[in-house]
């Protein structure tokens, strides 16, 4: 005979609240993959590992008040942040700042080579001045993500020439004291390991669980930073 008697288990709380998460607005600035459609959407937080980010941190409010604001704009190379930057970031005065940028500047490369390009030196030389004028006009904790991929084919030109900025964006992580999110690094790894299942839909832009893989990176990263 079954017994349905209801047995009472040991209270499992969400990942969420097992982590000292912190409190307060993080502006999240990018291109296309942190847009992700966020002008068309009433909550301006986009279809992408943004709104995925704010969904796992509304899983537990007891913990967490966080604010995503996502000021992504697709096409966007670092100049156009720079461009930008007074009203997307200064002004809105963060205390979590978090970027993704890189992809457009060895893309347009590749797929618009008579446009003025963003050359690595000139890369290095604005990423950091911004970030530099975010901690002394914001006091925000920056968090620094590696661009992800050009192609799914590791071995391609757009991943080859995405190396060096990659790179800058590591060093710029360590020389300003910024969590660095590993985007890169996960990316190739699931690619290299998990042939067939697609992060992008054009090697650029991601699929649902592109933005769950990058939205995972960011949790792991920034849990372990804040420990």
């Amino acid at each position: 005979m079954i017994d349905f008697t209801i047995t009472h288990q040991k209270e499992r709380l969400p990942v969420i609240a097992r982590k000292n998460w912190p409190s307060g607005k993080i502006v999240m600035i990018g291109d296309s993959i942190t847009d992700s459609g966020r002008k068309s959407d009433p909550e301006e937080l986009g279809s992408g590992y943004v709104r995925m980010l704010r969904d796992f941190f509304l899983l537990d409010r007891t913990e967490s008040e966080l604010v995503f604001c996502n000021k992504g704009v697709s096409g966007n190379r670092v100049t156009d942040l720079a461009a930008r930057w007074e009203e997307d970031v200064i002004d809105e005065q963060p205390d979590f700042l978090s970027i993704s940028i890189g992809i457009n500047d060895v893309w347009r490369q590749l797929d618009q080579p008579s446009k003025k390009q963003v050359l690595l030196d000139e890369f290095a030389d604005v990423y950091g001045q911004l970030l530099k004028d975010a901690q002394s006009k914001t006091g925000a904790r920056l968090i620094l993500m590696e661009p992800t991929v050009i192609e799914e084919d590791l071995s391609s030109e757009g991943n080859q020439k995405l190396v060096p900025y990659i790179n800058t964006v590591r060093a710029l992580s360590a020389a300003y004291n910024a969590i660095l999110v590993p985007s890169h690094q996960t990316f190739t790894h699931f690619i290299s390991q998990r042939k067939g299942v697609p992060l992008t839909t054009d090697g650029v832009h991601m699929t649902s669980l592109g933005n769950m893989l990058l939205a995972h990176t960011w949790i792991e990263a920034v849990s372990d930073a804040l420990k």
